[in-house]
C-alpha cells in the first residue's frame, strides 16, 4: 500500500499535475535534507497496519523521529524499524531508488527485513536463518574477492559544513584509487540490497539519518552471505551508531576498513 503511494505520487509529478507539484516538500535538517507529505502519508499507513498485527511491538519511524526530534532508546523488545520513503531526494526529483524500508530487530538484532521499490518493482525480503530473495527468487552476495576488482558504492549524505565535506571526500578519494569504481545512487537501503543481490561489492555510509536505513537491508545482506561491520575499525555492527559497512564478505570489509 505504501509503495503504491510512492508509485502514484511520482506519476503525478511526471504528469505536471498541479495538486502534486504544490505538495509539500520541507526542509528538516539543511536544504538537503527533505521530507514530504507522501513519506508521512506512508509511516501513517505501514505503523497502522503494524499496530493492528503486532499491539504489543515498539516502533522507531524516522518521520516520527523528525517530529519529535527524540530518538527513543532501542531495547530487546520486538521493534519495527520504519523508513517509509528511503532516498526522499530521489523521490522528489523523480530519480528511481527510492524504496519503503522495513525491519524488525530483536535483542537489538535485525531478524526480518523488507525492502521495496516501487518504481523499479524490485521486492527484497529476508528472516533471520531463511536466505534473502528478490522477487521470490533467492539472492546472494558476489565472490568479488580483490578490492580493485571491486563496486563500492557510498552517500554524500545531507550535511555540507566544511568538515564532514572535507571527510567524505577524503574517504572517496581513497576508495576510488583502490578499486574499480565507486557509485552513489541516494538510498542507503537500495544500496545495501546491491551489495545482497551481487550489483555491489560493498557500501559504506557515515552520518545517515538513524538506524530505519540499515536495520532491514541489514538482515537481507546477512542472510545473503554478505558482511555487515562497523566502518570506524570493522568491530560488531551497531544499528544505533549512523554508520555501515556492508560487503560481500568479510575479507573484503576488512580491505574497505584499511582504506577508510
Amino acid at each position: 500500500e505504501a509503495g503504491r503511494v510512492i508509485r502514484e505520487a511520482i506519476q503525478k509529478r511526471r504528469s505536471g499535475s498541479a495538486a502534486a507539484n504544490s505538495s509539500a516538500v520541507e526542509e528538516k535538517s539543511s536544504y538537503a535534507d527533505l521530507v514530504t507529505e507522501t513519506d508521512q502519508e506512508c509511516e501513517r499507513i505501514i505503523v497502522r497496519r503494524l499496530k493492528e498485527a503486532f499491539p504489543g511491538h515498539k516502533f522507531i519511524g524516522e518521520e516520527e523521529v523528525s517530529e519529535s526530534g527524540i530518538m527513543p532508546e532501542l531495547t530487546d523488545e520486538p521493534t519495527w524499524m520504519i523508513d517509509p520513503v528511503d532516498g526522499t531526494t530521489n523521490f522528489v526529483h523523480g530519480f528511481p531508488f527510492v524504496c519503503v524500508s522495513i525491519g524488525l530487530c530483536v535483542k537489538k538484532r535485525p531478524i526480518l527485513g523488507i525492502v521495496y521499490n516501487p518504481l523499479l518493482e524490485e521486492f527484497f525480503k529476508a528472516r533471520e536463518g531463511q536466505g534473502a530473495t528478490l522477487n521470490g527468487a533467492a539472492i546472494s552476495a558476489s565472490e568479488a574477492v580483490d578490492l580493485k576488482a571491486a563496486l563500492i558504492a557510498t552517500e554524500i549524505g545531507t550535511k555540507r559544513d566544511q568538515g564532514t565535506m572535507d571527510a567524505t571526500y577524503k574517504r572517496v578519494k581513497a576508495l576510488t584509487s583502490s578499486c574499480r569504481s565507486v557509485r552513489m545512487c541516494g538510498s542507503c537501503a537500495c544500496n545495501m540490497c546491491g551489495v545482497a543481490c551481487g550489483r555491489l561489492d560493498g557500501f559504506y555510509e557515515f552520518g545517515f539519518g538513524g538506524p530505519w536505513d540499515v536495520a532491514a537491508a541489514a538482515c537481507i545482506l546477512k542472510e545473503a552471505g554478505g558482511s555487515v561491520v562497523d566502518p570506524l575499525g570493522g568491530g560488531a555492527f551497531d544499528l544505533m551508531s549512523r554508520r555501515v559497512l556492508a560487503a560481500n564478505s568479510s575479507k573484503l570489509a576488512e580491505e574497505i576498513v584499511n582504506k577508510l
